[in-house]
């Protein structure tokens, strides 16, 4: 009996073992695959940033000659600008009335396709 006490006790001790290495396995895996999206995330956005950052940068100054030009023409300091504005309130309005759900689910599935990926 003595026997089968023993072999029961080394055969529970293997199992916490493999328990225990099986949890520590677990939790590693888990924490490469958040850094391994992480990063992926990360990598993604960064590039992404820079590029909208001199796409903005050549806008405003596309913008600013076009509102000085046009206020040359219109004989007015703030006509230009005026027009401009408004040119870009329209299109915030149109945008806004009707693609803010198109783009929005756009971005969406962007994000989770890269999360996913």
């Amino acid at each position: 009996m003595s026997d089968t006490l023993d072999d029961n006790v080394k055969l529970i001790e293997s199992l916490l073992e493999n328990a225990t290495d099986y949890g520590k396995t677990s939790y590693e895996l888990i924490r490469l695959k958040t850094l391994d999206k992480t990063s992926d995330v990360v990598s993604t956005i960064i590039p992404h940033s820079i590029v909208f950052v001199i796409i903005v940068l050549f806008t405003l100054f596309f913008n600013l000659g076009l509102a000085f030009w046009l206020s040359e023409i219109l004989g007015s300091h703030y006509f230009g600008f005026f027009v401009i504005a408004a040119f870009y309130g329209l299109v915030a309005l149109v945008m806004q009335l009707f693609f803010h759900n198109w783009l929005k689910q756009k971005i969406y599935n962007y994000i989770v396709k890269q999360l996913f990926k």
